[in-house]
């Protein structure tokens, strides 16, 4: 049984030379404490900026930041704007301080009473988030709402660092932390460049409520799986996006190495839960027990922390470099 503690993910040569074998999987939760270090912010507005519909929004004030998903939060804290956050959404946990902070429900089930009970100056998010009249009900109040565009590669990182950091008024600090985190990021990569026999992984992403999905092509999750060294097993297969798993698709794929997030493996049980999946079993990663599970916000969120996801991953999936 996978024990859920929390850690931070190690960097570089660091998780290399914890030398983690493969026999059993391992988990890197996120490190909940407040960040040291971070930066201050003095924004220049008001600032205007075109929201991922082409509508131009133009900020005056972020004294008041409501941040419509954990990644987002994350990285206005980054920022040097973390005191300035009045309420976040269920999946903003890191840093903890923002656990303390008022809820409106999650970035795809938003709540406009919630979020306009903060009193926002600004509400700031990504094209997922919604549906369109709760934003359009945000608007309507008089705030001002950025919705920004997520690549869903690799990119996604320092492009979502840049935008924020556009419209919060803070271009300078978004500059300095997209420079380190594209720096971590290659440096996890640069660990696998003369790797030549690579694994096969696939990711499922499971949630409470029976759901139940493998992330397929085109999904941040294979752009993960693809920086840290692993071949995409899902594509071959022929799935795209998020498709529900069947014991079929499962056995087609057949991954060396199964990847999931905390909450979700949680939700079926741990990994013999994971395990009881239909197709799970036949598959080589259950029978090497090469099933790992990561913190859900560095799995897929896509933060100034990926970098240092990708270094665990590297250091998981390629034992052979410890």
């Amino acid at each position: 049984m996978v024990q859920f503690s929390r850690r931070t993910a190690l960097t570089g040569a660091a998780a290399l030379a914890a030398g983690f074998a493969t026999s059993r999987p391992i988990t890197f939760a996120q490190d909940a404490a407040t960040p040291a270090g971070t930066p201050v912010a003095n924004p220049t507005l008001p600032v205007t900026v075109t929201s991922a519909s082409g509508e131009e929004v133009t900020v005056t004030d972020v004294s008041r930041i409501v941040p419509l998903s954990g990644d987002v939060a994350e990285i206005t804290w980054a920022l040097g704007l973390g005191a300035n956050i009045v309420a976040v959404d269920l999946s903003a946990v890191y840093p903890e301080a923002l656990l303390a902070l008022p809820k409106f429900g999650v970035e795809r089930n938003l709540n406009a009473e919630g979020i306009l009970a903060a009193e926002p100056t600004v509400v700031i998010g990504k094209d997922a988030a919604g549906p369109p009249p709760v934003l359009e009900q945000v608007k309507g109040a008089g705030v001002p709402v950025v919705i920004i565009t997520e690549p869903q590669t690799i990119e996604a990182p320092v492009a979502k660092i840049t935008a924020v950091a556009e419209a919060l008024g803070v271009p300078e600090n978004g500059a300095a932390l997209a420079e380190t985190t594209q720096a971590e990021i290659d440096a996890a990569i640069a660990l696998t460049a003369d790797i030549t026999d690579k694994p096969t992984a696939i990711v499922l992403y499971l949630q409470q409520g029976g759901i139940q999905l493998v992330a397929g092509g085109g999904t941040v999750a294979a752009a993960m799986l693809e920086a840290a060294g692993a071949l995409d097993a899902a594509m071959p297969a022929g799935i795209m996006g998020y498709q529900p798993v069947t014991a079929e698709a499962l056995v087609a794929a057949a991954p060396d190495i199964i990847v999931t997030q905390t909450l979700g493996a949680e939700s079926v049980g741990g990994i013999d839960g994971i395990k009881s999946i239909p197709g799970v079993a036949e598959t080589p990663a259950a029978q090497n027990d090469r099933i790992y599970v990561y913190d859900d916000e560095l799995l897929l969120g896509m933060t100034p922390r990926t970098g240092q996801q990708l270094a665990a991953m590297v250091a998981d999936f390629h034992p052979e470099l410890a």
